[in-house]
């Protein structure tokens, strides 16, 4: 078996599965690989090297399935669609939220997906600047919601789990805080896929307000 920085990081998110992003090492990749940790250094330097060599699998995943706009699709139809593209991909990982936030991602497939989206906010009547500032904003929403997601799960925190909704509804006093604990579902966002779609919605329908218009218009 030929040790490569693209077999590190697949085995370290096979791992990722088993242990979790704290229980993941250098040490622990090598082992699982039958390796001796100095070899991985010779291919990955450091865990934020794995990490965003991990961050790149995750993101291409997500990347490669995007084609460009069909004639007559809408903008906010097709960057809803990359949006959840790349949380499925998060999604499939535990802690894979986790993982993409704060990693450096330079891949060809993730570049393309950049210039995509940038080329259909454009064709949209977005100026260039503010499709550049438009589409980290939703590519970060999506990576915090699906932490907070991937968080309340409670896989961290094993059977005791302080977002289980018996405990969290036995931690407030519905007399002083009536509407928190009437509305702690909504506010956990305990269902996942609702909640994400109730913010996406959010965005790009602020996308769409903040947006100047051509002249003319």
């Amino acid at each position: 078996m030929k040790i490569n920085p693209e077999l590190i990081a697949q085995t370290a998110l096979r791992l990722l599965d088993e242990v979790g992003l704290d229980g993941l090492s250098m040490r622990a990749v090598a082992d699982e690989l039958g390796v001796r940790a100095p070899t991985l250094y010779w291919h990955i330097k450091d865990k934020q090297q794995l990490l965003d060599a991990m961050a790149t699998l995750v993101y291409v995943e997500a990347a490669e399935q995007l084609r460009p706009p069909r004639e007559g699709a809408s903008w906010d139809d097709w960057l809803g669609d990359w949006a959840r593209h790349l949380r499925r991909a998060m999604l499939g990982h535990r802690d894979g939220a986790r993982v993409l936030a704060g990693t450096y991602v330079s891949h060809p497939s993730v570049q393309r997906a950049v210039e995509l989206a940038l080329r259909t906010l454009q064709d949209a009547g977005f100026g260039p600047s503010e499709a550049a500032r438009g589409l980290p904003t939703l590519l970060h929403f999506t990576i915090g919601q699906t932490i907070e997601e991937q968080a309340h799960s409670g896989a961290a925190y094993g059977e005791d789990n302080p977002y289980a909704p018996e405990r969290m509804a036995a931690g407030i006093d519905a007399e002083r805080f009536p509407l928190t604990a009437g509305a702690m579902a909504e506010l956990l966002g305990a269902d996942g896929d609702q909640a994400f779609e109730h913010g996406l919605r959010i965005i790009l329908l602020g996308m769409q307000a903040a947006r100047t218009p051509p002249r003319g218009e």
